[in-house]
């Protein structure tokens, strides 16, 4: 059996990400591979903490577009991550893996409330822990809260999974022919070039906390195994230089 590079990791995944070719929803067939690929990396010994996003279902910033109250949208929005991390586990626990959800947002008939050290026991017990309702507050994308749960829980890495790309890119592959997809990449670069990653509260926490990040394609089974293996897969962001 191959050995894993990194003990702990933060697997971000987006909500669109579980909605598959459907563009919004939730795709049983599609959640069930993702468990499956992470039963994979628990069986190498690698304890997993998971943040989903809440796209697929509802988009803060769409609600706030059409004149709702930012900060109302943005708590609908924490409330659509917690249906996605609901699925997660329900498919997780089918596949044999002993899962944990922790909500920033309180809600105690469905989840655990979010607790630090009691996340990182979790962890340490094997179990997969899913951090559900962002950071508990609006105007903060799940991407930073991967960033800020990361950071907390001293993982070595975040394996941001993405539906529609296979890294990151200096343009649009899907508009710009001669996008050029990039092997490696600092913070400061994705920061300066405003490349679209992760947004620039998240890159700053990352970069501030000498996270790195591999960002990948979620459509090929099998990758987030190949990303914990240290294969040269997607694109590296880390340091400053």
């Amino acid at each position: 059996m191959s050995e894993a590079k990194y003990k702990r990791v933060v697997l971000k995944l987006s909500g669109e990400a579980l909605a598959g070719g459907e563009g919004s929803g939730i795709s049983p067939v599609v959640v069930q591979s993702i468990a499956k690929q992470v039963r994979e990396i628990v069986e190498l010994g690698v304890e997993v903490a998971v943040v989903v996003g809440g796209g697929n279902l509802w988009r803060g910033k769409v609600g706030s577009e059409m004149g709702m109250d930012r900060a109302t949208a943005d708590y609908m929005g924490m409330l659509a991550t917690v249906m996605n991390s609901l699925a997660l586990q329900d498919s997780l626990e089918t596949n044999g893996v002993e899962t944990r959800v922790q909500t920033s947002i309180e809600m105690r008939q469905v989840a655990e409330p979010y607790i630090r050290r009691k996340a990182i026991r979790h962890l340490e017990k094997k179990r997969v822990v899913i951090f559900a309702a962002g950071t508990g507050n609006p105007y903060f994308s799940t991407d930073t809260t991967a960033a800020l749960r990361a950071a907390e829980i001293e993982a070595e890495v975040i394996l941001m999974a993405k539906n529609n790309v296979d890294g990151v890119y200096s343009a649009d592959p899907k508009v710009d022919s001669t996008a050029k997809k990039y092997q490696t990449l600092s913070y400061l670069d994705v920061l300066k070039e405003g490349l679209a990653v992760m947004d620039s509260t998240a890159s700053s926490l990352c970069m501030d906390n000498d996270i790195p990040l591999v960002v990948f394609s979620i459509m090929e089974e099998g990758n987030i195994k190949r990303a914990v293996l240290g294969e040269e897969i997607g694109t590296v962001v880390k340091g400053r230089n």
